[in-house]
């Protein structure tokens, strides 16, 4: 079967890259996961399908940031009974499996139109920071509403830069945007349009959505690392992640509107936004 995927998703999520994208992106706020754990009906232990990766066509798993986060929040340490999670990349399958240590949670080789989950079997598929590199909704929801129970709903999550928030961050993203070259991004809103489907409309209920601000820590480090972290700056030649480290470290330096945690340690908040947004099978 063939599948279509980004090149910058091949690429700029490849192996070599599943380490520093593992320790430098941000888990999830124990709030939103809590929100997550309301909205399916049932009181027995779930079966959930963990998207969070989405590698344009194809579902993935990533790393395991967001598997590890629901499986060890207080809410969920009962509400889970299986966890299957679903990831094409080779790489990013071997660093889940050696990072998630759950018997409760399998990880297998699947695309968006080929799960490899059986019809009616999950109560929760869950796509985390990863639904915007899809590039064919109608296909994605058929298979959705295949493997979802009757009260099944999908859950996308995303942690997004708040650059309203502060100067500094509204500079940062400036500077790292300019490398984009066309590819998919949150921001642009293009995910929206998978609600317009015919295949969504037909299946599932007008979406829900929950936001939600809060605070990661911030050092000069860590905020470097993270943008070297996005698919799109880690294929870039040695000389341009080196110009843009620089400019980092200017924006930075100036500092417009950093809140400081301790400054003598060099920490202070890194503003974000959480959003999830909810689809219930009709």
């Amino acid at each position: 079967m063939t599948t279509t995927v980004h090149t910058l998703a091949q690429t700029g999520f490849g192996t070599g890259t599943n380490d520093l994208y593992d320790r430098i992106r941000p888990s999830y706020p124990a709030e939103s996961l809590s929100y997550i754990r309301q909205i399916p009906k049932s009181t027995a232990p779930l079966n959930i399908v963990d998207s969070s990766l989405q590698l344009a066509f194809r579902i993935g798993a990533g790393t395991g940031i967001f598997t590890r986060a629901l499986l060890a929040h207080p809410e969920w340490a009962t509400s889970v009974g299986t966890l299957r999670a679903v990831e094409p990349s080779d790489g990013m399958r071997d660093f889940w499996t050696k990072a998630v240590k759950d018997d409760r949670a399998t990880i297998v080789n699947g695309t968006f139109d080929n799960t490899g989950v059986e019809d009616g079997w999950a109560d929760l598929i869950i796509i985390a920071q990863a639904f915007h590199w899809c590039l064919d909704y109608g296909k994605a929801w058929t298979e959705f509403a295949r493997i979802l129970n009757k009260d099944g709903a999908v859950v996308l999550i995303w942690n997004i830069e708040d650059r309203a928030a502060a100067g500094w961050v509204t500079q940062l993203c400036a500077r790292r945007e300019v490398h984009e070259k066309g590819t998919p991004q949150l921001r642009q809103d293009l995910f929206r349009q998978a609600f317009s489907t015919p295949e969504y409309t037909s299946l599932f209920h007008p979406v829900e959505r929950e936001e939600r601000a809060y605070n990661a820590l911030a050092t000069e480090q860590i905020v470097t690392e993270r943008v070297l972290s996005w698919s799109y700056i880690s294929v870039l030649p040695p000389d341009e992640k080196a110009k843009l480290a620089e400019d980092i470290k200017v924006i930075l330096e100036r500092g417009d509107d950093k809140v400081w945690i301790n400054k003598e340690e060099g920490t202070y908040q890194y503003p974000y936004k959480a959003l999830v947004v909810v689809s219930r099978k009709m």
